[in-house]
């Protein structure tokens, strides 16, 4: 098994800032962060951290609940993006509420945890803001020191690492087909599938480019996931399932380093089991909520899955799943990239299953 990424904090003794009108969860936060060698400073609400925040001209990171009396943690947030642009937030959200979360995503926050938080998902959240806070200012510092040469050099550098990244985590995903024959080129033809979907629907080329990384990428999470839970013949119980949904959150994170450049892919890993009705995983997102990218990637996905034998069960025939499609429509899938998918197969002799 391929071992989960690691991204260290940038510095021993990086400042954190944890704001929370709660003094039991900022006892918690600060115990585990100063255990972790964070120099830990607290503030019970929006002012006390914004008096804070001027007092030390700035600090690496903020950890800050968003349901406070008088300003909130939007307002914090909002506040900190204007005055303090450098500054990573993670922010604090109710148990569920998907809502808040992406409000505060789309403001500017580096990413949040829902209470009750967990610790090893502290960890984690806290160390990626801040891998991705001090790669933003490497690439900042060496853009300010040198000249338009060195700029080029720089880009050339990112282009080539990015490029040995991906060559990397699709070899994994090949890895990851190859032990388990039921699923043996899911991935392909999940992308062949998107890509002409969305070109059915009239996407741009450079979105099409992201569809298709996606399709490829979607189920790299999986790296994560036992064997034996894969591979099950039989139903999962509610701690395997629990596992299995966890590959979506575990490829998003795989795959941050193209937080920059492929947006739309990160979207995709973690959203395409996502459902309009907000049934669905990781999130319980709804509706237009979910990015277009994935709600095509979640219908294709689908699709692929039930016309291939899985360990679990016998594949469905191809009309069978375009009736499923057609049944779950409105509920679960999106039913204008179900049409467009239809139209960019109307031989069903042509689909890549049967190539």
């Amino acid at each position: 098994m391929v071992p989960p990424l690691e991204f260290p904090p940038e510095a021993v003794a990086t400042r954190v800032l944890v704001v929370d009108d709660d003094s039991g969860v900022r006892e918690i936060l600060v115990r585990l962060l100063t255990s972790q060698g964070y120099a830990v400073t607290e503030a019970d609400g929006t002012d006390a951290a914004l008096a804070i925040l001027i007092r030390d001209r700035e600090v690496p990171l903020v950890v800050s609940d968003v349901n406070m009396p008088g300003r909130d943690g939007r307002e914090l947030l909002r506040e900190i993006r204007s005055r303090y642009p450098d500054t990573a937030v993670v922010m604090l959200t109710g148990d569920g509420d998907v809502a808040t979360a992406v409000e505060c995503l789309k403001i500017g926050a580096s990413d949040y945890l829902s209470k009750p938080v967990q610790v090893h998902e502290v960890r984690a959240r806290i160390d990626m803001a801040l891998a991705e806070r001090q790669l933003t200012l490497e690439v900042r510092r060496l853009r300010e020191s040198y000249h338009t040469d060195l700029e080029r050099q720089v880009r050339d550098l990112a282009r080539k690492n990015q490029a040995m990244f991906l060559a990397q985590v699709q070899m994994a995903v090949t890895m990851l087909e190859a032990k388990d024959p039921y699923t043996r080129g899911h991935s392909g033809r999940v992308a062949e599938y998107a890509v002409a979907t969305g070109r059915q629907m009239g996407i741009s080329i450079a979105l099409l480019e992201e569809i298709r990384l996606g399709g490829e990428l979607h189920d790299i999470g999986k790296i994560g996931t036992r064997d034996a839970v894969l591979q099950k013949p039989g139903p999962l119980t509610d701690e395997e399932f629990a596992e299995i949904r966890r590959h979506t959150v575990d490829g998003e994170a795989m795959l941050s380093v193209l937080r920059t450049d492929h947006p739309e892919v990160l979207h995709i890993a973690r959203w395409h089991h996502e459902r309009l009705d907000g049934t669905g995983f990781p999130d319980g997102l709804t509706g237009q909520q979910i990015p277009v990218t994935a709600r095509i990637v979640s219908v294709v996905d689908a699709f692929d899955a039930m016309t291939t034998t899985r360990s679990y069960r016998e594949n469905q025939s191809i009309d069978g799943a375009w009736t499923e499609l057609q049944r779950c429509a409105g509920r679960q899938f999106d039913p204008d990239v179900i049409a467009a998918f239809r139209a960019a197969f109307p031989d069903s002799a042509a689909l890549p299953i049967l190539s």
